[in-house]
């Protein structure tokens, strides 16, 4: 009988593979979720839809075991505290824009309080600043221009000669106004362009005011609504550069004579094309740039305008009868 051939073990696997080449190597791991990876994405991006993946993510990770679970959590976090943080922004906005509109309405538009208390304060002498008409600037606003204009060169603007004299031509008659480029050369330089461009042509005069502290014509909205204007605006000048920033004496009334040029406004620095004529001495805080006088030859217009009365039969509103600019020229 033959012996049996010898045996000798196999090889050891090969250094560095403790499993060896065999049939069982080392399972790969799952994949990650796809949907957890736009959740997080979309958190960032549009909060919605990262929400929407979130919840798909972990619904498919539930059946198939994939990775993933951690960033789709993530996601869904990350996605709700934006969302919730937007509704927060939108809903304070809307509160403060509905806060606007009635503060507008209030002002009719343009910035001059339909009621001021009653003072005895006068307009503060004129002192000159030092930066006097140095670098006017009409830097443009969030809504455009209601009429094709474009705006006056800014920069250095002279304040000489210390006037210059315009008429008004309304449906009354003719109103000569003295601009006053000593004191408000930037409004002085706005206003003349805008009459240049013919801005002002076949416009109305859409507010009257008849309160017993407060008696103005306000014009120089081609919309005719209280909230038109040029597409730009500028800073306040005279009176009220006289005060320091934030003073409290800039929220009291001071006495605009009769005949006195202003510009209407929707808070400081806020002018535009929108100006009012003071037909009776008013009371109104020292925060609207007076910018030139009405020639007394001119009083009897502007009081016959004054007198059509308020349309409602209120003391602030439309003029009962079309007040109209039919234009506006430099003499």
């Amino acid at each position: 009988m033959s012996e049996p051939p010898p045996y000798y073990p196999p090889p050891p696997p090969h250094y560095g593979s403790p499993y060896g080449p065999g049939p069982y190597p080392y399972p790969a791991p799952p994949p990650t979720n796809g949907m957890a990876i736009a959740s997080l994405i979309c958190a960032f991006v549009f909060a919605p839809l990262g929400i929407v993946f979130g919840h798909i993510s972990l619904s498919q990770i539930k059946k198939s075991g994939e990775e993933g679970r951690g960033l789709a959590i993530a996601g869904l976090v990350i996605s709700y505290l934006v969302t919730v943080l937007s509704i927060v922004v939108i809903l304070a906005g809307v509160v403060f824009f509905s806060w606007m509109a009635r503060e507008l309405e209030k002002t009719g538009g343009a910035g001059i309080p339909r009621t001021m208390p009653g003072g005895s304060g006068q307009l503060p002498p004129f002192n000159p600043p030092a930066t006097l008409g140095a670098n006017c600037q009409y830097p443009a606003t969030a809504t455009p221009a209601d009429k094709p204009v474009k705006p006056p060169v800014p920069g250095r603007t002279p304040t000489t000669p210390a006037t210059a004299d315009a008429t008004i031509v309304t449906n009354a008659g003719p109103i000569v106004v003295h601009l006053d480029r000593a004191k408000a050369p930037c409004t002085v330089n706005s206003f003349e362009s805008l009459v240049q461009q013919n801005y002002f042509d076949n416009t109305p005069c859409h507010r009257l005011t008849d309160e017993p502290s407060m008696s103005v014509l306000q014009c120089g909205d081609p919309t005719g609504q209280g909230r038109g204007g040029p597409g730009y605006r500028f800073a306040n000048e005279y009176p009220t550069n006289q005060f320091r920033p934030f003073d409290p004496q800039l929220r009291q009334a001071v006495k605009y004579p009769r005949g006195t040029l202003a510009m209407a406004n929707a808070g400081p620095d806020t002018n535009g094309s929108q100006f009012f004529i003071v037909y009776k001495d008013s009371m109104l805080p020292p925060t609207y740039t007076v910018f030139g006088q009405v020639d007394k030859t001119g009083f009897a217009i502007v009081d016959d305008l004054a007198a059509t009365g308020i349309a409602d039969g209120s003391h602030d509103g439309k003029p009962a009868r079309p007040v109209t600019i039919k234009s506006i020229r430099l003499n």
